[in-house]
């Protein structure tokens, strides 16, 4: 990276750190579930007038907003996600949830005001960006918490459009603020969910044999399907098959015409995941077979998995280093993030951003309980600034090796 180009930067972040947790703040009292999020919009929205930024409208609710060069050589792309979790708050904090039955409990709020402190510290280097022919694209993008996630409409949208990298942060409450974790290769899962269900002539417990046990039939279908699976997919795919409810019958002794069950399905594997759909049904059908009960499987496709290229994870390194934060690896994970979309159209990375307080309670994500260290949002928000500012080497280098 260009020497005084950082710290510029750096100077800019803590200039307007302030203001950013008391958008954070103010973010975290409203939140607004996927596809609500018009109120968090025109938040970002009236912060970023007037800056040096090109603002426009894919969708109903996020915003992208473009600096720099229109026609750069590179372009990088920035992405944070906007939507709240359908969870009860539970922290006590002076900024809680004031909407019952939603919060920021996976930390988007941070990840909204970092893309934000982001845009406006790029901003005032926007010419300097323009003048080495690097552009900038900043996704605020809605409904990451409802699969198959906002990223792929925006996708489909053409925001990736002439994009190069694509770069990203995700909170992780294992981490101690001040650390970045990294990884190269897949970080997260593909994630799908399904329903199997089934139909059989039911009758009296007494007389079995009389009709389609289909709650016998259910029972092998939870319990032999995984085994299948776990012999038809290469061990190496992470992939995991979870039951989330089964439910057949009303009474004890009769036996129903009806039965459910419902999960998830999760391999780390990309080529794999392209395929996975025909082999679920197949293995189910296989099963039900023997008892005579009608199947069906309904398959929904939610979100490949976030690989993450090695070229990027070593620009995310350099930038870390650069803004003073300790890069440490981090393990994969079999939780879904439709970031995964965005890299299915240029190459790029997702980091895991440290909120942990050190020596302090290592919460979890998805609970009402969820406390972040705010010094992330200036971790954040430095990150991704100088990973995007960076990318100028890359128009006189190209990509520069992992050493």
């Amino acid at each position: 990276m260009n020497a005084p180009l950082a710290p510029t930067l750096l100077r800019v972040i803590d200039r307007l750190l302030p203001e950013l947790i008391d958008v954070r703040r103010d973010l975290h009292a409203h939140p607004e579930l996927s596809f609500e999020e018009h109120r968090t919009t025109e938040v970002i929205r009236e912060r970023l007038t007037g800056a040096d930024l090109r603002i426009s409208t894919v969708s109903d609710t996020g915003l992208v907003v473009d600096l720099g060069d229109e026609q750069p050589l590179r372009r990088v792309a920035l992405r944070g996600d906007i939507d709240a979790l359908p969870v009860t708050e539970r922290t006590g904090l002076d900024w809680s949830s004031t909407r019952p039955g939603a919060c920021h409990a996976c930390g988007h709020d941070v990840h909204t005001t970092v893309l934000l402190g982001a845009a406006l510290a790029l901003s005032e280097v926007a010419q300097e960006l323009a003048a080495r022919r690097v552009g900038v694209r900043l996704i605020f993008q809605p409904a990451e918490e409802k699969m198959p996630g906002g990223a792929a409409s925006l996708v489909s949208a053409g925001v990736m459009s002439g994009v190069d990298t694509a770069y990203a942060v995700h909170c992780d409450p294992s981490i101690d603020v001040g650390e970045v974790g990294l990884r190269e290769g897949p970080l997260t899962a593909a994630a799908d969910r399904f329903v199997v269900s089934v139909r059989g002539s039911g009758g009296h417990t007494s007389r079995p044999h009389l009709t389609q046990d289909l709650t016998f039939a259910l029972a092998k279908i939870v319990t032999e399907v995984p085994a299948i699976l776990s012999r038809r997919l290469d061990p190496r795919s992470g992939a995991v098959l979870v039951w989330g409810r089964v439910a057949a019958g009303e009474t004890n002794n009769v036996i129903p015409s009806t039965g459910v069950a419902e999960g998830t399905i999760r391999l780390l594997d990309a080529s794999l995941w392209e395929g996975i759909g025909p082999l679920l049904t197949e293995v189910v059908e296989a099963v039900a077979a023997p008892y005579q009960v009608a199947v069906h499987v309904d398959f929904v496709r939610g979100v490949p998995p976030v690989v993450n290229d090695p070229g990027a994870i070593a620009a995310l390194g350099r930038a870390a280093m650069s803004a003073g934060l300790r890069p440490v690896p981090t393990p994969q994970s079999l939780g879904g993030e439709d970031f995964a979309w965005m890299l299915h159209e240029a190459e790029g990375a997702m980091a895991r951003l440290g909120t942990r307080t050190p020596g302090g309670r290592t919460y979890d994500l998805h609970q009402g309980d969820l406390v972040v260290d705010e010094q992330a949002v200036r971790a954040g928000t430095a990150l991704l600034t100088l990973a995007a500012a960076g990318e100028w080497t890359r128009v006189d280098h190209g990509p520069v090796p992992v050493s």
